[in-house]
């Protein structure tokens, strides 16, 4: 059963759990140190341990993905074309562009865009296994023209080693875990060091990203997902079959309904009593309902953005687009009452890798942008370099750095 909350308990509510986050960093610290130092043997020992590894290697062999991608359910392959196509033609859109101008005289400045060398995706294969993620991680690194594209996964999944495989990439290890991350930040005689780690994973993986960025590049460290609905009115089946649909994930996960109606209210909480007894995955979704879901009646639209912004989601609802110029914080934004979540996490182009836990208060999903490098680029003749030496210099001495100021004056006064 859903609580309908009135607005002063919002805050209450959204109030995010703190992730258990200290408790697995102490669990996977030691898996982390022992990978370092021990590379593969480590590597192979906690593949057997957690993931029932039975090959000699986590490097699983080309001719076993060939053969994942052509035994592929026709339907499947077909939905999975489809939706890299969307994914594929929005990522292009996000590549940012190389420039040079000249600003002032005898000054020409601009940048170029490099991809990263190496880039790992995490795939998750626990309850749900998650083809999907592969074309997310997989394509926007293509289109940056990573020439190093990896996946980890910790079991044999079909659709998983097929669905890369229709995509090109031939590196992929059957390994979950934090041991997994550890391979990839530190390398091993097998697995390729990578410069960003990518996806998302249960608590082990997030600890282990944690303390291992800076070591390597991470997207983000990922909670339990959500989604906050924001409605005036609506039909109540589809906004209940929203709430379940992240419901599902996980009994940790939040669904949350704004709205201004008691009606609707009433109406969505009757919904979701009918819907849930129907789903096969309703055990795990009433956990999610029951524990950290809610409707919250407000007394405007213009308060449920404020609340919303506050709460920062990952996947934000709203009724049409007159409100987007109010969002502030989202991880990613569902505009319409065609336009559900799952569109996003599967089909529609834009990514599903997103920031939970209030980590969309500092960047978006992920994109192009995390698999390239946008580097800086100056070119001063003679007289600008002369035009600007006074201003050089005296900031140089002011920090105390002498030889900055002097590696100006030999140039302008030959001494």
């Amino acid at each position: 059963m859903i609580r309908i909350l009135p607005s002063k308990q919002a805050g209450r509510l959204l109030a995010r759990k703190a992730a258990r986050l200290t408790e697995a960093e102490a669990t996977v610290r030691p898996i982390l140190d022992d990978v370092r130092k021990r590379g593969d043997r480590a590597l192979m020992e906690y593949a057997r341990k957690f993931d029932r590894l039975e090959r000699r290697s986590v490097r699983v062999p080309e001719k076993e993905l060939q053969t994942a991608g052509e035994t592929l359910d026709p339907a499947f392959r077909t939905a999975a074309e489809t939706a890299s196509v969307n994914i594929r033609a929005y990522a292009a859109r996000q590549v940012s562009r190389e420039w040079m101008t000249q600003t002032a005289p005898g000054i020409r400045l601009g940048q170029i865009v490099r991809p990263l060398d190496t880039v790992a995706a995490y795939i998750p294969a626990g309850r749900y296994p998650l083809p999907s993620t592969v074309m997310m991680t997989v394509i926007p690194a293509q289109v940056a023209g990573v020439p190093n594209i990896c996946i980890a996964s910790p079991k044999a999944v079909r659709e998983v080693f097929g669905t890369a495989a229709i995509l090109g990439v031939n590196q992929v290890f059957q390994m979950g875990g934090a041991q997994a991350i550890a391979a990839f930040a530190f390398g091993t005689r097998t697995v390729p060091r990578a410069d960003r780690i990518v996806g998302p994973g249960n608590i082990y993986v997030a600890a282990a990203k944690k303390l291992l960025a800076g070591e390597v590049g991470i997207d983000f460290i990922a909670g339990p997902t959500e989604i906050l609905i924001v409605a005036a009115e609506g039909d109540p089946r589809h906004l209940a079959a929203d709430m379940l649909a992240q419901a599902e994930h996980d009994a940790d996960a939040s669904a949350v309904l704004l709205t201004t109606s008691k009606r609707l209210a009433a109406a969505v909480a009757k919904e979701l009593n009918t819907q849930l007894p129907r789903l096969p995955t309703g055990k795990v979704a009433a956990q999610s309902i029951a524990r950290n879901s809610a409707i919250i009646l407000v007394d405007s639209l213009e308060q449920a953005m404020e609340i919303a912004n506050r709460f920062a989601p990952e996947h934000l609802s709203i009724p049409d687009e007159t409100l987007l110029a109010r969002v502030r914080h989202a991880g990613s934004v569902f505009v319409g009452p065609f336009s559900p979540e799952a569109a996003g996490d599967y089909a529609s182009g834009p990514n599903h890798v997103l920031p939970t836990s209030g980590a969309a208060r500092q960047r978006g999903g992920l994109s192009v942008s995390d698999y390239l490098k946008v580097i800086s680029v100056q070119q001063l003749s003679a007289p600008a370099l002369k035009r600007l030496a006074p201003a050089i210099t005296t900031l140089a001495r002011a920090e105390g750095l002498e030889a900055h100021a002097r590696s100006v004056e030999v140039r302008i006064n030959g001494r």
